[in-house]
C-alpha cells in the first residue's frame, strides 16, 4: 500500500468529552479529524449518555462525512460494554428509553446509570450492537452472553475487539478471531477512541484524576498505559489488522444496517385535553377571541383583528396550538393560585399570547416583529418563557407532575461546563499543586470567564510559566475549557411526553 492508498473503514468506538471526565475531545473535533483521515463514517458511543450526539451530527453535516448516533452501554451487574447503535427511529426510542429505565432507579448514584443486563434484553431489538468482552477474563460468559443477545434481539450482532498496545494484541486479536468464527459472529474492529489526536493524552490523564478525586501521581493503573487511544487513520488501523482484513470490513457492514438519522427525528408535541372538548385548534382560537373581547373592551380593532387572524393561520399551518393551550393553562393555574408570573421575550410580538394572557403588553402598542417568535421559514418551534415567582416556583412544578405525572414529564437536563475559575481550580489540584496556590490560582480569574488564560493570569495566580507543572496546569485548563463537567437540571426548563 502508498501513502494514497484508501482503505474504507468506519470508527464505532468513540467516547467524546460527553462521557464526562473519560474522553479528552470535543464531538466536534473527533468528526472534523475523521474527515481529515478520510473515514468513511464514524459513530459516536458516549458511556451511557447521548448527550453529545447532536453536536457531532451537527459538525458532520458541514463536513460531508456519514455519522450515526448511538451509545456505550455500561453495565452494573458484570455485562461487558456493548456498543450499542440504533438502526432506525424505533430503535432510538427504545435506546432512549432503556438509558431512562436505568436513570430512574433508585438505588442509582449521583452521576451514574445502573444498566442490567435485562434492560438490555427488553429494549435493544432494532439495533445493531458490538460486545466488548475481556476473553482472556471470561471467555464462557461471553459465550453465554453472545449467545442470549442473539437468541433475544436477532443477528445485528458484532464481537468488537481493539489492540491495547500492552506487548501481547496479536495473541488478543488471534484469540478474538477465533472465538467469533467459533460462535459465527462476525469480528468488529475498533481502536476504543478516547482522543481525536495524541497530544490529547495527558489531558485524559488529567480528567481521569479529576474523576477520581486524586493527584496524577496517585491515580496509578487507572491511567491509559500509552497514548495510542487516538483516533487512527484507517491505512494505520489496516496496518493493526492485516491478518484479519474483515473485521474492518465487517465496520462498513454495520454501519450499512444504520438508517437511522438525527434529521429524522420529528418534534410530536403530547395531546392537551381541552375544557371544552374542541380540538387544539378550536380551542385556541375560542380562547384567543374571548381574550381579545377582554383586553379591547370598546371593540377590538380591525388591525389587530387581521393579526389575529394572521397568527391563528400561521399556528394552525405549524401545528403549534397545542403548545399554546399547555403554556395558558400553566399560567391560569398559577394566577389562580396567586402566584406572580409573567411571560417575556420574544412571545411579546404575538397578539395570540397577549389575548390570552401570556403576555401583558399588547403588541398593537409598540413596533414588534411578529417573526421573531414564530417563523414559517425558520422551522423552529416558538418559544415562551414564562417567569414564576421564585418562592412559588415548586408550586408549579408539582402541578405540571401532578397534570401529566412524573412518568412523563422531568426538567430538562442542563450540561454544566468548565469555564477559567473551574479549570484552574480542579486542573492544579490534579497536578498535586497545595491548597493556597489553588486559592490564588482561580481567585486570580473573574469566575465565569472563558477567556483563554495566559501570562497575567499565571503572574496573578503566582504561577512561573517557566516551571514545567505550572505551564502544564495552565495548558491543560485551557484545553479543559469548555468541556462539561456533569449534567445538571435545568431551574424550570420541562420536557413533557
Amino acid at each position: 500500500m502508498n501513502a494514497l492508498t484508501v482503505i474504507p473503514y468506519a470508527e464505532f468506538g468513540i467516547q467524546s468529552n460527553f462521557s464526562f471526565l473519560r474522553g479528552a475531545s470535543k464531538p466536534e473535533e473527533l468528526v472534523v479529524a475523521a474527515k481529515l483521515m478520510g473515514f468513511s463514517a464514524i459513530g459516536l458511543a458516549d458511556r451511557n449518555s447521548v448527550a453529545g450526539v447532536v453536536r457531532a451530527w451537527q459538525q458532520a453535516k458541514v463536513e460531508k462525512l456519514a455519522y450515526h448516533p448511538g451509545c456505550r452501554l455500561v453495565f452494573g451487574d458484570g455485562t461487558p460494554d456493548i456498543l450499542a447503535y440504533p438502526r432506525d427511529r424505533t430503535g432510538w426510542g427504545h435506546l432512549c428509553r432503556m438509558l431512562t429505565q436505568a436513570n430512574l432507579r433508585d438505588e442509582t448514584e449521583k452521576g451514574a446509570t445502573l444498566l442490567q443486563r435485562g434492560d438490555l434484553l427488553e429494549w435493544g431489538d432494532r439495533m445493531s450492537l458490538a460486545v466488548l468482552p475481556d476473553l482472556a477474563q471470561d471467555a464462557q460468559d461471553s459465550l453465554a452472553l453472545l449467545r442470549e443477545l442473539e437468541g433475544r434481539l436477532g443477528s445485528a450482532l458484532r464481537l468488537g475487539v481493539s489492540p491495547c498496545y500492552a506487548g501481547h494484541d496479536r495473541f488478543r486479536i488471534e484469540q478474538a478471531a477465533a472465538f467469533a468464527e467459533s460462535t459465527g459472529i462476525p469480528l468488529m474492529a475498533t481502536n476504543d477512541v478516547l482522543y481525536h489526536t495524541a497530544e490529547r493524552r495527558p489531558l485524559q490523564d488529567v480528567l481521569t484524576a479529576i474523576r477520581l478525586n486524586v493527584p496524577v501521581a496517585e491515580v496509578g493503573l487507572e491511567l491509559t498505559a500509552n497514548a495510542e487511544r487516538h483516533l487512527k487513520p484507517p491505512l494505520e488501523m489496516a496496518r493493526l489488522f492485516r491478518r484479519h482484513p474483515r473485521a474492518l470490513a465487517e465496520t462498513l457492514r454495520f454501519g450499512e444496517e444504520l438508517t437511522f438519522s438525527l434529521g429524522d427525528l420529528q418534534y410530536n408535541y403530547p395531546d392537551e385535553p381541552t375544557e371544552s372538548g374542541l380540538g387544539p385548534q378550536a380551542e385556541l382560537e375560542r380562547l384567543a377571541w374571548e381574550g381579545a373581547a377582554r383586553r379591547f373592551p370598546a371593540g377590538v380593532p380591525s388591525s389587530v383583528i387581521k393579526r389575529i387572524q394572521e397568527e391563528l393561520a400561521l399556528i394552525e399551518r405549524l401545528n403549534y396550538a397545542r403548545y399554546f393551550l399547555t403554556v395558558h393553562d400553566i399560567i391560569k393555574f398559577a394566577r389562580g393560585e396567586g402566584i406572580l408570573c409573567q411571560g417575556r421575550g420574544s412571545a411579546a410580538n404575538s397578539i395570540i399570547c397577549f389575548c390570552i394572557g401570556i403576555t401583558e403588553v399588547g403588541p398593537d402598542k409598540i413596533d414588534t416583529l411578529f417573526e421573531r417568535f414564530i417563523s414559517e421559514e425558520r422551522n423552529e418551534p416558538p418559544d415562551i418563557d414564562v417567569d414564576f415567582e421564585h418562592e412559588r416556583r415548586e408550586e408549579v412544578m408539582q402541578y405540571i407532575y401532578t397534570k401529566y405525572s412524573s412518568k412523563r414529564t422531568a426538567l430538562a437536563a442542563a450540561v454544566i461546563s468548565y469555564r477559567g475559575r473551574s479549570a484552574l481550580r480542579e486542573v492544579s489540584k490534579a497536578m498535586g499543586l497545595s491548597e493556597d496556590v489553588r486559592a490564588s490560582l482561580s481567585g486570580s480569574i473573574w469566575g465565569w470567564s472563558t477567556s483563554e488564560l495566559g501570562e497575567k493570569e499565571a503572574r496573578a495566580g503566582g504561577l512561573d510559566r517557566s516551571d514545567p507543572i505550572s505551564r502544564h496546569v495552565m495548558e491543560r485548563a485551557n484545553e479543559i475549557m469548555g468541556f462539561p463537567r456533569h449534567l445538571s437540571q435545568h431551574v424550570g426548563g420541562f420536557v413533557i411526553t
